[in-house]
């Protein structure tokens, strides 16, 4: 026994010894570490530590806002919330949570209809028993998203004061920030506004399209400087250089005239079944791009949507290009006398290649050249001048101004393209093509530019879409009007154009007599059709342009819509869309005085129209709107034309009955049947050539008479 307990003391020493003697070569090991850390080490380490004081941390600007010309918001930078509940702080305070979950669900139902009260009262209750459950039970996740989208801070502020949340247990709600640049008028003018992203490098956000693209160095501001410091509780980061932040730049886009545009180029649009469309409205005197419009048809068909900015980029123009070469003939003195015939014909073969006009004629002078959209009358007269050398047609072009680059602060521009022509026999042939439109590729914008300066007495005044910098409410700038040519052409000349243009929508032989001819607001512009190419083979399908300014005496406003893939013509696409711009804008007082119903006065206490007020025709559906109008805005005169509701256009069906129906609606109903329309008079139809529910041929010509009421 003695001897059992004498080995038990020496295994019990032994494992003494060993233990001590590792903890002594432990702590030996910790001393020489702190030793050669504090001393044989030291200056490596503080020179790590004060690299790492040394590193500087970029601090991104608060990016610019793009306004309207009214200082409306149409991009900027907000926050947004995500808003979650901590049910693991709610559980501190199950009664107190628990009574006051009806008001609170009350409260959220009224900001988020979505769900009902109980329904709210419902899905706190589940997602709180599933998160939290039972008491000693553990649970990783306790964060609950309130809400599915994402919050403002506005929003979120109101969020906190709901009950519950409004007193101590705030804790329970938090919100993770996002911030977003974004556009509180949606797809409106979306295009040109145009995207930021997040560079993959550097993580910054530029623009990547459209204005904020083009003026992203204005927009993005200067970059801040943050520095690391050793403070008590840590090392933070310290701003030394603050960040300057972009400039909030204020466009020339006019809210209320881009919605205009935007309505009727998408009407047509879908009315024509176009593959897209683009419009641009400018400000004569100033070249503010007051509206720019770019639709895009769905892949699947169903609608239309904000697309390429097809206004800069360059497209065969067609016919829109006649104007441009006249101006060239007028200014060299080819044309002085714009109603002095010329020779022109129906076919004219030139080098072997015929150039035929289905409008053409024995004789024609330059304003009937412009007004039928002669392509012979057009080519004639530059080739007399320019077929020894047809370059320097480009070079005449070049020293006019009109391949210098606009600036308009778009992103995407591009120059009109037309090739400097050699002397050879192609290249003459070449040179008649380019006379009236083909063989060059031109942007709608730069074509718009040429006839606003026609509207503007020759002066070609450079489009733009900035007015104003400003940085924090601060003006800064602003950006004057400016010129590519003080007179591309002399006043003289750009009233003679003016006439030529005004001739195409109210002449006898004018293209667009039938279509964008008005009453209130006279238009004057040329139309354009140019055969759409594929792998450089011309296809079946059209762009159809329309160019022009309004009102005619005095105009303020030109404008260009071109349309892709329309099954109609240039007048009854395009052309109808800036005369529906144009007559919306009269209606709205945007053009002058705006149209008046007022009364002159009260004679025995009844309201008196003014005498020199004309019958008024109002088209309605409902004959007793007539008493409404006579008596509510004092319309004594007023006519109401009372339309049926046409029936719809079945197959086997026969000849639609159009009579009663505007000009516009018939031929969209009979054309849709396959009849091919013609018509006389003005006003509403009166009669039709071929009886409704007769059989027909598709192709057929129906006649319709229209008349005044």
């Amino acid at each position: 026994m003695k001897n059992k307990r004498k080995n038990n003391k020496k295994h019990i020493f032994f494992r003494y010894i060993f233990i001590v003697a590792a903890m002594v070569l432990f702590s030996t090991y910790i001393v020489w570490g702190l030793v050669k850390t504090t001393v044989v080490d030291a200056a490596r380490w503080n020179a790590k530590a004060d690299s790492l004081l040394t590193i500087t941390k970029s601090i991104e600007p608060e990016r610019g806002k793009l306004l309207a010309d009214n200082g409306t918001v149409l991009a900027a930078n907000l926050t947004f919330n995500t808003v979650r509940v901590d049910f693991s702080d709610v559980a501190k305070h199950d009664t107190v949570f628990r009574a006051q979950l009806p008001a609170l669900c009350d409260s959220l139902a009224v900001f988020d209809n979505s769900r009902t009260p109980q329904q709210w009262q419902e899905e706190l209750l589940r997602a709180y028993d599933t998160q939290v459950g039972k008491p000693g039970k553990k649970h990783r996740n306790h964060a609950y998203r309130l809400f599915k989208r994402m919050l403002t801070n506005n929003e979120y502020a109101r969020v906190v004061s709901f009950p519950y949340f409004n007193e101590k247990f705030r804790n329970g709600l938090y919100c993770e920030a996002e911030h977003r640049r974004t556009k509180p008028y949606g797809t409106m003018a979306s295009r040109s506004i145009g995207i930021v992203g997040r560079d993959t490098l550097s993580s910054e956000q530029h623009g990547r399209a459209g204005l904020e693209m083009a003026l992203d160095s204005l927009l993005y501001g200067k970059p801040g400087v943050a520095k690391r410091i050793q403070l008590n509780s840590g090392i933070v980061d310290a701003e030394s250089v603050p960040a300057v932040n972009g400039y909030d730049i204020m466009t020339t886009i006019n809210v209320s005239l881009q919605d205009i545009v935007e309505t009727e180029l998408y009407n047509m649009c879908v009315e024509t079944e176009a593959e897209w469309g683009t419009c641009v409205l400018m400000e004569v005197a100033t070249g503010e791009i007051k509206a720019i419009s770019n639709l895009e048809k769905l892949k699947n068909g169903d609608g239309y949507v904000e697309g390429v900015n097809h206004a800069v980029l360059g497209y065969e123009p067609g016919s829109v290009m006649k104007p441009i070469s006249m101006m060239v003939a007028l200014e060299d003195g080819i044309v002085s006398n714009i109603d002095a015939p010329m020779v022109t014909g129906s076919v004219w073969n030139y080098e072997g290649r015929p150039i035929r006009d289905t409008h053409g004629g024995a004789q024609l002078t330059p304003r009937q050249i412009i007004e039928t959209s002669s392509n012979i009358g057009m080519s004639r007269i530059i080739v007399s001048r320019y077929a020894s050398d047809p370059g320097k047609f480009h070079d005449r072009l070049e020293g006019m101004g009109f391949f210098e680059p606009m600036h308009t602060g778009i992103g995407g521009e591009r120059p009109p393209r037309i090739p400097r022509l050699g002397r050879g026999r192609g290249d003459r042939i070449a040179l008649t093509r380019m006379a009236f439109g083909y063989a060059t590729e031109i942007p709608p914008l730069s074509t718009l530019a040429i006839y606003n300066a026609i509207a503007n007495d020759g002066k070609y005044v450079r489009p733009r879409l900035v007015k104003k910098l400003s940085r924090e409410g601060e003006p800064d700038s602003i950006v004057p009007v400016s010129y590519i040519r003080e007179q591309v052409c002399s006043p003289e000349n750009a009233r003679k154009l003016r006439i030529m243009l005004r001739d195409v929508v109210r002449g006898s032989r004018g293209t667009a007599r039938r279509w964008v001819q008005d009453t209130h607001v006279e238009i004057a512009g040329k139309t354009g059709t140019a055969y759409v190419t594929e792998n450089g083979q011309y296809t079946a399908r059209k762009r159809l342009a329309f160019c022009g300014f309004f009102p005619y005496d005095s105009p303020k406003y030109s404008c260009i819509v071109l349309m892709s893939g329309a099954n109609r013509g240039a007048a009854a696409s395009s052309g109808m869309v800036l005369k529906n711009v144009a007559l919306k804008m009269y209606a709205r007082g945007m053009l002058g005085e705006p149209p008046s119903y007022a009364v002159a006065g009260e004679a025995d206490g009844k309201p008196v129209q003014h005498d020199v007020t004309s019958p008024t025709f109002v088209a309605s559906a409902k004959a007793e709107l007539r008493h409404i109008l006579q008596s509510g805005l004092s319309m004594r005169n007023a006519k109401v034309k009372v339309f049926k509701t046409p029936a719809p256009v079945t197959p086997g069906g026969g000849v639609p009955d159009v009579r009663g129906m505007s000009v516009r609606e018939a031929i969209s109903r009979l054309e849709r049947a396959g009849l091919c329309v013609r018509f006389n008079g003005q006003g509403y139809v009166a009669s039709q050539s071929l009886p409704p529910g007769t059989d027909y041929a598709r192709g057929q010509v129906i006649n319709l008479d229209l008349r005044e009421p």
